[in-house]
């Protein structure tokens, strides 16, 4: 079966992006990769320490979020695509969206819906969109 994992183009900062996901969700890299490391590949000055792949696994069913820094230009990031993320419980998803939500601006705060018993959105300081909630199979 096919996974469906985000990803994440950034103008430069991908590294202090996943840094900041990965202390909040509390797991380490699957991979991380720069420009520089690319066999074979001779990239511009400037861009060597550049992220050109990282995978950070979130949940328990090999779920991953990945991203890079562009390397065609500047991106328009957080306008168009949102992160939704499953948690397994309401103080998980209170966990996950008072870290992600940390110096961005929550759009939706955290609340009983008629699809959660706990849901929110936010843009983080990154300018992502996360919508969090609890999975109704795990309540």
């Amino acid at each position: 079966m096919a996974a469906l994992n985000p990803y994440l183009i950034f103008n430069g900062n991908c590294e202090e992006a996943f840094n900041f996901y990965k202390s909040v969700f509390g797991v380490e890299f699957q991979m991380i990769s720069k420009f520089k490391d690319i066999p074979g590949h001779e990239c511009p000055v400037g861009d060597e320490n550049k992220i050109m792949h990282v995978a950070l696994p979130i949940g328990k069913d090999g779920d991953l979020l990945m991203g890079s820094d562009s390397g065609m230009g500047e991106v328009t990031i957080g306008n168009n695509f949102a992160i939704s993320v499953s948690a397994s419980s309401e103080e998980e998803t209170k966990k996950f969206f008072n870290g992600l939500s940390e110096g961005g601006k929550i759009t939706m705060p955290l609340a009983s819906t008629f699809w959660s018993p706990l849901f929110g959105m936010l843009t983080d300081k990154y300018g992502v969109d996360w919508m969090l909630g609890v999975n109704n199979q795990q309540s």
